[in-house]
């Protein structure tokens, strides 16, 4: 895997050469069966490009100027916002089964905890407050596309079969921290022990073999394919997901994941997400056909 070229359109990454391969995805002992990551089933990609980092708050920021783009969550007036980053938590929690989650008003991509709160020193963090729409919509401008899951995944295990972590087995190795996950107790206290209590910069941390930053941690990323937990164990070539359905998976886990709740920060971890969905947690990376001209 080669970087290739500084993509005109960014500020924060670069493109990324992946020779297309056959691997094993999913995993046998996921915590979450409804989450669909079994079993492991033998999937081929072809190559492709994908971005080292997800889309950066000045990535997104070169979109919004070049086309006055207002996101969902700046049409619709809000978002949700974990409750720990509020300066007063008042109101309904937002989720029964996730009430640290605020709707705020006033949330956006440039308004994160709402609008007392700013980018500030954050233009290289990820965007977030992203819907799949938002995500589709930059897309289009900078002539990318959101990669399908098999190339994520595959992307993400960076040619190390049945490992847990883009780079390994163990989440500390050597006792290093190697993504920007909860630390301490969840939902109410966080040490901030691997460097960031919120988002960390898209390139932080050590990036796997491939030369991906935060394939585990810091922010869920929107992916192509409609989800299903339901998959043939048959070898595939190219999976898209399922062509109906209204939810669609995020990979890779985010800043809130922790062992006691989540614990879905492994290559292997999925979530189904409505396309309509906007969180301080959320954002995107994208991926590009390679041109007929290329050859490996």
């Amino acid at each position: 895997m080669t970087a290739t070229q500084r993509r005109p359109d960014a500020v924060s990454g670069t493109d990324i050469r992946v020779a297309g391969d056959w691997f094993d995805m999913g995993a046998a002992d996921a915590p979450h069966p409804a989450d669909g990551e079994g079993p492991v089933r033998s999937v081929r990609v072809d190559q492709f490009m994908l971005a080292s980092t997800v889309v950066s708050n000045l990535d997104f920021r070169q979109f919004t100027d070049a086309t006055n783009y207002l996101t969902d969550a700046e049409r619709a007036g809000s978002s949700f916002v974990f409750h720990l980053f509020l300066k007063s938590v008042t109101g309904t929690p937002a989720f029964s089964v996730a009430p640290w989650w605020r709707e705020v008003a006033g949330a956006c991509w440039q308004a994160p905890e709402g609008p007392d709160s700013n980018l500030g020193e954050r233009w290289d963090h990820p965007v977030v407050h992203v819907t799949r729409n938002d995500a589709l919509q930059y897309c289009r401008w900078s002539g990318a596309r959101l990669p399908t899951e098999a190339e994520w995944e595959f992307a993400a295990r960076a040619g190390l079969a049945s490992q847990p972590y883009p780079w390994g087995s163990e989440l500390l190795p050597d006792g290093r921290h190697c993504c920007n996950i909860w630390q301490g107790e969840f939902p109410n206290i966080n040490t901030g022990s691997d460097g960031f209590a919120g988002t960390a910069p898209v390139n932080a941390y050590i990036a796997n073999a491939y030369g991906f930053y935060n394939m585990s941690g810091n922010v869920w990323e929107w992916v192509a394919d409609r989800f299903t937990n339901l998959h043939s164990p048959r070898a595939v070539k190219n999976p898209r997901g399922p062509l109906n359905g209204d939810r669609f998976v995020a990979k890779g886990g985010s800043y809130l994941c922790h062992e006691s709740y989540c614990l879905r920060y492994r290559t292997s971890s999925r979530q189904a997400l409505p396309a309509s969905v906007a969180a301080g947690n959320l954002g995107f990376r994208i991926a590009r056909d390679l041109p007929d001209t290329v050859t490996l």
